[in-house]
C-alpha cells in the first residue's frame, strides 16, 4: 500500500505532516467516530454525501475492497462501474497519501511458502510454542536489535512486557545478546523460564546431533523479572544492569513488541530521561488505552496544533487490520454479516429499552449460520432482556437487505484508522526530536501477518545512514 516515509521528511515536513493529517481527521471525523453498530439507529448511512451513497451503493465486498480500499486481487484490474465523485476520490488519496507507508523495504519471498505454520527462518527449537505470527515478530524485530545494539555498542537490552519470553529467547539464546525480561505477570515469568529450560535442552541436543553447530561460548538465558512498569515512574529495575561490574557504564537498548498503550510512552520515557538508555526499538499498540491526557499528544508541536484530540472510538479504530480486512472482502465470506446484525440488534435494544446504549454482547457462536431473528434473540438474551420479545420482522428484513452499505461505511472508517495511527507515532517522532534525540518510523513486519507493523527506532547519536541496514532482511 503506498504512504510516506518518515525517514524521507526533514522534520519541519514532519511538522507540517502533523498539521495536514489532524486537518484531514477533523474534516472526517463523523465518520471516524462513528459506532458502526449504530449504523440503523443513527443512520450513519445518511451522514455521508449522497453523490458517495450512489457511488458505494450496490458494490460487493470484493469491489469494495478493489475500489474503495485500494487493494485489488492478483491480476485483477481495477475498472470503476460509474464516475466516483471527486470529493470520494480525494479521501482515497489523501487516506494513502499522509500514513506512514506500512510496505517493509525488504522483497524477500516469505518464509512461509513451504509451510504456513513455521518460518523457514527460525530453527526448529525457536518455532516450537510460537504461533506464525509471533515467528515472524520475533524473528525481524530481534534483528533488527542485534543491529541496533551493534551499532550503538549496548551492553544489555531490556525486553518490557516480555510475556511468554519468545522475543527474549530468540534475542538471548539465538542471536547472542544479553537480555533482561520484565514482566508484571508472575505464571506468565514463570511459564517462560520453563520454556527457556526446554529451549536449552533442546539446543543442546541438536548440538550432539549436528557437532558442526555448536555455539562457541556460554548460552545466557533471558534474566527474567516480575515488575509492573508504571508509565508515570521511572523503574529502577529496568535501569539495573546484568553485570555488577558496568554500573555506571551500563549501556542499555529497550524494546518491546506490541507494548500495550501507556507501556510503549514509558519506553519512551525512560530512553529520554535516563542517560544508561542509549537507544529504543518499541512496536506500540492497543492506542485506546493510552491515558487522556499523559499518553498522547506528546509533542509541543502536535499538542498546540487545533483539531488534535483523538477520542477513544479513533484511537480504537487505529488498531484495526486494513489488510486482514481487505482479504475477507475479497473472500466475500458470510461472516462479513456480523455487523449488520450487531447493529440491527442494537435497534431492537434502544426500542425496548433506550437507556442501554452500545452494550457488550459476548461472542454468539456462528454467525453466519443464523437467521437475523434468530441472532437478534440470542443477543438479547446475552444483555440481559426478553429473548421472546415481539419483533418486526419485516424491519430485520430490511436491515439485513443493507448489509452491503453497513460494510461500505466500516470500509470507509478503515480507510481513514491508519491516518489516526500515523499521527500517534508521528507526535512520538516529534516528541523525541524536541527532546534533541534521533527517531525515525519503519515498516518491520509484513503487514498481513503483523497489522501493527511500524516500529520506533530511537538513538542518542546520529546514524545517518546506518538506519537503512535496519531495515534490509538478513540472508
Amino acid at each position: 500500500m503506498p504512504g510516506v516515509s518518515a525517514r524521507g521528511l526533514s522534520q519541519e515536513e514532519r511538522r507540517q505532516l502533523a498539521v495536514n493529517l489532524t486537518r484531514v481527521l477533523a474534516l472526517y471525523r463523523s465518520i471516524l467516530d462513528a459506532y458502526i453498530i449504530e449504523f440503523f439507529t443513527d443512520n450513519l448511512w445518511g451522514t455521508i454525501p449522497c453523490s458517495w451513497q450512489e457511488a458505494l451503493d450496490g458494490l460487493n465486498p470484493p469491489q469494495l475492497a478493489t475500489l474503495l480500499l485500494g487493494r485489488p486481487g492478483e491480476g485483477e484490474v481495477v475498472r470503476y462501474r460509474s464516475v466516483w465523485p471527486l470529493t470520494l476520490l480525494a479521501l482515497k488519496s489523501t487516506a494513502y497519501a499522509l500514513a506512514f507507508t506500512r510496505t517493509p523495504g525488504f522483497q524477500t519471498p516469505s518464509e512461509f511458502l513451504e509451510n504456513p505454520s513455521q518460518s523457514s527462518r527460525l530453527t526448529a527449537p525457536f518455532r516450537k510454542h510460537v504461533r506464525p505470527k509471533k515467528q515472524h515478530e520475533i524473528r525481524r524485530l530481534g534483528e533488527l536489535v542485534k543491529k541496533l545494539s551493534d551499532l550503538t555498542g549496548c551492553t544489555q537490552v531490556v525486553d518490557v512486557g516480555s510475556g511468554q519470553g519468545h522475543l527474549s529467547r530468540f534475542m538471548s539464546l539465538g542471536l547472542g545478546l544479553m537480555v533482561k525480561s520484565i514482566e508484571g505477570d508472575q505464571r506468565l515469568v514463570e511459564r517462560a523460564q520453563r520454556l527457556d529450560q526446554e529451549l536449552l535442552q533442546s539446543l543442546e541436543k541438536e548440538e550432539k546431533r549436528n557437532p558442526q553447530v555448536a555455539q562457541t561460548g556460554p548460552r545466557h538465558s533471558p534474566y527474567h523479572v516480575v515488575q509492573w512498569v508504571d508509565p508515570t515512574a521511572l523503574c529502577e529495575e529496568l535501569l539495573l544492569p546484568l553485570d555488577n561490574s558496568q554500573h555506571g557504564t551500563a549501556r542499555l537498548l529497550l524494546t518491546g513488541l506490541h507494548a500495550c498503550g501507556d507501556l510503549s510512552v514509558a519506553l519512551l520515557r525512560h530512553f529520554c530521561c535516563c542517560p544508561q538508555v542509549v537507544a529504543l526499538a518499541s512496536v506500540g499498540c492497543c492506542y485506546m488505552k493510552l491515558s487522556d491526557p499523559g499518553g498522547y499528544p506528546l509533542s509541543q508541536w502536535v499538542a498546540g496544533l487545533p483539531g488534535y484530540e483523538l477520542p477513544y472510538r479513533l484511537r480504537e479504530g487505529a488498531c484495526h487490520a486494513l489488510e486482514e480486512y481487505a482479504e475477507r472482502l475479497h473472500k466475500a465470506g458470510p461472516g462479513l454479516r456480523t455487523h449488520c446484525y450487531r447493529a440491527a440488534l442494537e435497534m431492537v435494544i434502544r426500542h425496548a429499552r433506550p437507556e442501554l446504549r452500545r452494550p457488550g454482547v459476548q461472542g454468539i457462536p456462528r454467525v453466519h449460520e443464523l437467521k437475523i431473528e434468530e441472532y437478534v434473540q440470542r443477543g438479547l438474551e446475552r444483555v440481559g432482556l426478553d429473548p421472546q420479545l415481539p419483533l418486526n420482522l419485516t424491519a430485520l428484513r430490511a436491515h439485513q437487505a443493507q448489509e452491503n452499505r453497513v460494510v461500505a461505511f466500516f470500509s470507509l472508517a478503515l480507510l481513514l484508522a491508519p491516518l489516526v495511527e500515523t499521527l500517534i507515532l508521528l507526535d512520538r517522532l516529534l516528541y523525541l526530536q524536541e527532546q534533541g534525540f534521533h527517531a525515525e518510523i519503519l515498516p518491520i513486519f509484513r503487514p498481513e501477518l503483523s497489522p501493527r507493523n511500524l516500529v520506533l527506532v530511537a538513538t542518542k547519536m546520529p546514524l545517518g545512514q546506518a538506519f537503512s541496514a535496519l531495515e534490509t532482511e538478513d540472508s
